[in-house]
């Protein structure tokens, strides 16, 4: 009976949610009576051709559907998302899988008839173009959140916010400062001390790329984040990026399902652990576990995500702070007993591993 019950309190509480909007004078977004998110993906592309990891893919495409794949030019994949083509917006995260300073980036995504694609080329430091497992998330969302949950997302296209969501339905923007470094501001998604978890990717098709969370900045009123971006080695590189904010929420947008999401901020990198980052609100598990870090060797770092792991799922990662460092995935993360093992988060500075700051989000579909 609880279960069937569920789908009505959801139509209930949307139309509250609109009806309060209307009565306080505030537009009603198109697609507000749809859930949020519109369209999500997720997948684990471990070959180059077909199918990949029928584990770990999920979607808002109807059943019997499946991510597939293609080769394009040298270290890049076209990632087909399938039933859930939009005509513009949305965004994209890729995070490589490798134990090599390997990074990905996406290159571009757009509808070809009723799928999704996704261009994702990866490239070794320096800039050399090859081929490495990714993780790749794309969701597009629309409507309204309550808090203290709140969502929001930028693309900028390397001149301008080409598309951006907002969960208060206020509206994100992006101050360029100097080469390669860009001021987020997201009004109306604020906190009164550091919660939710941040995931930056950079969006390039001519040259290698990548981009991260440099700096972040809380307010009551909204969340001020920082990305910088560089180039193939060290040097600070304008370029396009996506940027998608968390917080109570899972990194595709969704509510329940999934029940079974979590991220956190592993904000002290030196310490060995196994410790639980604070504050608590950037060590978020949607089933209580406490999720925790600790050291794997140098630069290399375990996540545990306890009572959440349940397959098929997703893991992304974001390098935090205002270096060329970046992180990946060592290599795919293990779902077993009910609990998600990233092993390992690797942080990379010239080809090195170094202890770095890190953002990890987990999600299941369930």
């Amino acid at each position: 009976m609880e279960d069937d019950m569920r789908p009505l309190r959801n139509v209930l509480t949307r139309l509250l949610v609109m009806l309060a909007l209307v009565a306080a004078g505030l537009a009603v977004p198109a697609g507000a009576g749809a859930a949020v998110p519109d369209r999500w993906g997720f997948a684990f592309v471990d070959t180059t051709a077909g199918i990949p990891d029928p584990a770990r893919q999920a979607g808002s495409w109807p059943p019997g559907f499946s991510v597939q794949v293609s080769p394009g030019g040298v270290g890049e994949v076209l990632v087909k998302f399938p039933q859930i083509a939009l005509s513009t917006g949305g965004v994209v995260h890729v995070t490589a899988a490798a134990a090599a300073p390997i990074w990905c980036q996406a290159e571009k995504w757009w509808a070809a008839g009723a799928d999704e694609i996704v261009a994702v080329r990866c490239h070794k430091y320096g800039g050399v173009p090859t081929f490495t497992p990714f993780s790749i998330v794309f969701s597009s969302s629309s409507g309204p959140l309550p808090a203290p949950k709140a969502f929001g997302y930028v693309f900028w296209d390397g001149s301008a916010v080409a598309w951006q969501y907002n969960s208060a339905l206020a509206v994100n923007t992006v101050t360029p400062t100097s080469t390669g470094v860009w001021t987020v501001l997201l009004p109306g998604l604020g906190s009164s001390t550091y919660a939710g978890n941040i995931q930056v990717t950079a969006v390039n098709s001519s040259v290698p790329a990548r981009c991260k969370a440099a700096a972040w900045s809380p307010s009551p009123g909204a969340q001020k984040i920082q990305v910088r971006c560089h180039d193939a080695t060290a040097t600070p590189l304008d370029t396009g990026w996506t940027l998608t904010y968390q917080r109570e929420r899972a990194i595709t947008g969704a509510a329940i399902p999934p029940k079974n999401f979590a991220y956190t901020f592993d904000n002290t990198p030196a310490n060995p652990g196994p410790y639980a980052p604070v504050p608590p609100g950037v060590n978020y598990n949607s089933q209580s576990g406490v999720n925790t870090v600790q050291t794997a060797g140098t630069g290399e770092r375990l996540v545990l995500f306890p009572s959440v792991g349940v397959l098929p799922d997703d893991v992304q990662v974001t390098a935090y702070g205002p270096g060329p460092e970046f992180c990946t995935l060592l290599t795919r993360w293990g779902t077993s007993g009910g609990a998600a093992v990233v092993r390992d988060v690797a942080c990379w500075k010239a080809g090195v591993l170094v202890d770095q700051p890190s953002m990890v989000t987990y999600t299941s579909s369930l």
